[in-house]
């Protein structure tokens, strides 16, 4: 696991470069405005967040408290009360947006893999009460269950490394992202049967020249020998489903405690960046990969 030092010095570079782009997009929209100094930097607020999720602790408040204020006073000099904290959190969302999309996605090897997790933001039992994400969030079904949130849709290559990730309400059918998830991905893509459709099979072909391969309905009529390759291939997917358990149980993307959208925005993207800057990820390694060059 890399230092604090070392993801503070990678987050305040991007930051330094990032700043003069977005106060000139805010001097040309107008929306600028009067910014007073502050005890903490973004870089720095950015990196609390980010280092929350690399560490063993579930919860952020006491994450903060415990072991922030107690033992980071040296590294971060400026350290303000929890509650302060909290009200820089919303300044952070649109640096760590950035951020991610510009350092934290891989290449395309021409091998991807693609799959959607839940991301639920109540118990089932309080659906009917839950306020912060109405009109945002839909209830959802999955293997296990009903659900009340978000999917998150995400493309993978065979190193583990994301390449693309997607945000919709719980009630959306997987295949509806596809199209805006693979724009500049090349080669063939691998999918479970939830992704089954001839339509989406033709688009990405004719559109992107992208192969979908997924397993084949019992049912279904005129079906052709699926290459061995492909056979392979898809007995492998199940490595898009271990990024997706780390990216939940380490990496803590979801839990249902949040009072805001914003909050529950920081949370996914920090947890998605503490992620792809882990050094090790599930990859198939290289026999895979000779075995489908073969």
């Amino acid at each position: 696991m890399e230092s604090l030092l070392e993801l503070f010095v990678h987050v305040d570079d991007f930051y330094q470069a990032f700043l003069p782009h977005l106060e000139q997009q805010l001097l040309s929209s107008g929306a600028i405005q009067r910014r007073r100094e502050r005890w903490l930097s973004i870089s720095e607020v950015m990196t609390i967040l980010i280092h929350f999720h690399q560490s063993h602790y579930r919860n952020f408040k006491a994450y903060y408290c415990e072991f922030v204020l107690p033992y980071l006073r040296n590294e971060f000099p400026g350290l303000v009360s929890y509650t302060r904290f909290v009200d820089f959190i919303p300044s952070a969302m649109l640096p760590l947006c950035a951020y991610f999309l510009q350092t934290c996605l891989g290449d395309c090897t021409g091998i991807s893999f693609i799959d959607s997790t839940s991301l639920d933001v109540c118990l089932n039992q309080r659906i009917h009460s839950h306020k912060v994400f109405a009109g945002l969030a839909g209830r959802g079904k999955t293997s296990t269950g009903w659900f009340f949130g978000f999917k998150l849709h995400l493309v993978i290559n065979d190193r583990g490394e994301l390449l693309n990730v997607r945000l919709t309400p719980g009630n959306v059918d997987d295949r509806k992202p596809v199209p805006k998830l693979v724009g500049k991905l090349f080669g063939k893509i691998f999918g479970d049967k939830g992704y089954i459709s001839q339509a989406l099979y033709e688009l990405l072909q004719q559109t992107f020249g992208i192969q979908l391969v997924t397993k084949l309905r019992s049912n279904a009529k005129n079906r052709l020998p699926m290459p061995l390759t492909d056979r392979i291939m898809l007995r492998k997917r199940a490595i898009v489903e271990s990024v997706i358990d780390q990216l939940k149980n380490i990496s803590q993307i979801e839990h249902s405690r949040h009072r805001s959208v914003t909050s529950f925005l920081v949370n996914l993207l920090c947890g998605l960046i503490a992620y792809a800057r882990q050094p090790k990820k599930p990859s198939l390694g290289r026999e895979a990969l000779t075995c489908l060059s073969a």
